[in-house]
C-alpha cells in the first residue's frame, strides 16, 4: 500500500504542503465505468473543492 499520496490539486481541501494528500482514504474511479488503460481515463472522487 502506498505510504505517501501526492496531489497537485491545490484547491482541494485535502491538499497539504509538499503536494501531499491529507485524506484518510482515496477513492479513484475509471471514466464511465469502463476499464482504464491510462491515468487519463481515471478520476479522483476524493476531491473536495476548498479555498486556496
Amino acid at each position: 500500500m502506498a505510504q505517501d499520496v501526492l496531489c497537485e490539486v491545490i484547491n482541494c481541501v485535502h491538499h497539504k504542503q509538499g503536494n501531499r494528500c491529507g485524506a484518510s482514504e482515496i477513492y479513484v474511479v475509471s471514466h464511465k465505468g469502463k476499464q482504464a488503460d491510462s491515468s487519463q481515463e481515471t478520476d479522483c472522487k476524493t476531491f473536495e473543492p476548498g479555498d486556496i
